[in-house]
């Protein structure tokens, strides 16, 4: 397949992107409409919509890259997604919050937080975590996608970085989440084509199913000597219990990722956006073999490129991306395994999914922190559909910029890292409130206000001055201290979720009972 055909099948992807935005552009005449897209989305298009913002690049090619280092015990993280991202998330947390949702008529997380516990500094509060940090994952987000584009296409990261994140604005900027929602649905259904063929022909190649495993766990004694000495154990079993890796595949992956899609905003509000709660039930198969296959493909993938790579280049994965000189990259391995081992025409479908992949979870991201600032921390200035809707893309704007800058800007192999940062913040901060107000009637704004407050602080000061791997890409530990963490080992590898998720769970139950409303007695006349 030549440069040609590859240009000519851009321009028809992005046409049809395109034209679906401008569907949403159309049908766009409200807030409700670009909030929520209407309220009354086909549970199929939910549901792909659910799981095509869920996963995105970075777990194809950033997690994906750090099953090719740690192995297949990342596999648990796809059954931990399954089970609580999609029943747990669906039953339990979705229908919920639909139903509440559409009482108070709301249209955005933090909006459905703060009307729930009738407190505009949580609404506040929230938005402003939201719109600092969902940037973060966003840049991890578009890395991802433009890594990928420069191993591919042979251009720039800069110039790849700048392409994805320009197409992904316009859309969003002007389809709102009707426009977002149907470009999803397009992109899930290719991400599932690509991650199908991908794993069909990565087990071809290996010789098979059980031979491709069986050469893998031949290979173990390649694992390198530092890797070792933190509890790796080969890529087909999990990591020594009780080591570094371990707490690092259970406490930040497993733990962090997998529980954390509880307490995303950017997939709450997908809930939002169905007629019913039966259509939510209606979404649950379609999201799980959804789930099932991408994260699934990529994270077993990433595993057995080590059995290619040392086939063909005598090295493992990580040390296959130093080639040249240059710096080992996690990221860069699912990269590196398709545009080497893959036929041609592969290498193309492949940049196709990844840019379904990215494209989607960065619409959603760009969406919510376009509302959050816009209609939630200025929850006056929109004082009509019309003002609304301008605010909103100035909020995109906003959102696009920092997220660009920060691609630029973060260090290698960061993908993952920056993934679970803000999945660890959103399920500190947010998720024993976002639980409780769905199911503890005693619980009392004042006990949702100091958990969020509480958990928000705690765990950046956990990042910043306890975890090593975070604290040493932010380095504010080292410059006010001089060291790069002020904890001892285990505390230094262990999550930051670990220590903040209790921590803000016992500060809203204890502040809510101590705030609990005196009731009045009767009076006896």
């Amino acid at each position: 397949m030549d440069h040609q055909l590859l240009y000519i099948l851009l321009a028809l992807y992005l046409g049809v992107t395109v034209f679906l935005g401008y569907l949403g552009f159309r049908h766009t005449k409200s807030a409700k409409d670009y909030m929520i897209a209407g309220g009354n989305v086909h549970p199929v298009l939910m549901a792909l919509a659910y799981g095509a913002t869920f996963i995105s690049t970075s777990a194809i090619v950033g997690f994906g890259g750090v099953a090719g280092v740690y192995g297949m015990s990342l596999l648990w993280l796809t059954a931990c997604n399954i089970v609580v991202g999609i029943f747990v998330a669906f039953v339990f947390y979705g229908i919920k919050t639909r139903q509440i949702a559409h009482a108070l008529q709301v249209k955005t997380f933090p909006e459905f937080l703060g009307a729930r516990f009738d407190s505009p500094f949580i609404r506040k509060f929230s938005a402003a975590v939201i719109s600092l940090t969902m940037p973060l994952y966003a840049a991890a987000v578009m890395i991802g996608g433009a890594r990928y584009m420069e191993e591919a296409l042979n251009i720039s990261y800069t110039s790849a970085v700048t392409v994805f994140a320009l197409i992904v604005f316009v859309y969003v900027f002007f389809g709102g989440l009707r426009g977002v929602i149907y470009t999803d649905a397009m992109q899930a259904i290719i991400m599932f084509s690509g991650m199908v063929i991908l794993v069909i022909l990565t087990y071809s190649m290996l010789g098979g199913v059980t031979a491709a495993h069986a050469k893998l766990e031949a290979i173990k004694h390649l694992v390198p000597a530092s890797l070792a000495a933190k509890g790796h154990q080969g890529w087909t079993a999990m990591p020594a219990f009780g080591s570094e890796l371990w707490w690092f595949v259970i406490s930040t992956l497993i733990l962090g990722v997998g529980i954390g899609v509880l307490a995303q905003p950017q997939l709450a509000v997908r809930f939002m956006t169905v007629g019913s709660s039966k259509d939510i039930y209606k979404g649950l198969s379609v999201g799980s073999l959804f789930i099932l296959c991408i994260p699934g493909v990529a994270y077993t993938v990433g595993a057995l490129s080590n059995v290619y790579f040392f086939e063909h280049t005598g090295n493992i994965a990580l040390a296959a991306t130093a080639a040249g000189g240059s710096a080992p990259n996690v990221d860069k391995i699912i990269p590196l395994f398709i545009t080497q081992a893959m036929p041609e025409w592969l290498k193309y479908l492949f940049l196709f999914t990844l840019f379904s992949a990215g494209m989607s979870t960065l619409s959603g991201q760009f969406h919510i922190i376009s509302t959050s600032i816009s209609y939630d921390l200025n929850p006056k200035g929109g004082r009509s559909d019309k003002r609304t809707l301008l605010l909103a893309r100035l909020g995109t704007l906003f959102g696009f910029v920092i997220t660009t800058l920060l691609a630029f800007q973060l260090p290698l192999g960061v993908i993952a890292v920056a993934t679970a940062l803000f999945f660890g913040m959103c399920t500190s901060a947010f998720l024993p409130m976002y639980t409780a107000a769905l199911y503890w009637p005693k619980i009392t704004p004042q006990g949702a206000i100091w958990s969020m407050v509480t958990a928000s602080v705690v765990y950046l000061l956990v990042v910043l001055f306890v975890h090593e791997r975070e604290a040493a890409i932010f380095g504010v530990c080292s410059k006010i201290f001089g060291v790069s963490t002020l904890a001892v080992a285990p505390w230094t590898y262990i999550d930051p979720l670990v220590i903040t998720l209790p921590v803000s769970s016992l500060v809203l139950v204890v502040a809510s009972l101590l705030t609990q409303p005196v009731q009045q007695a009767a009076v006896v006349k």
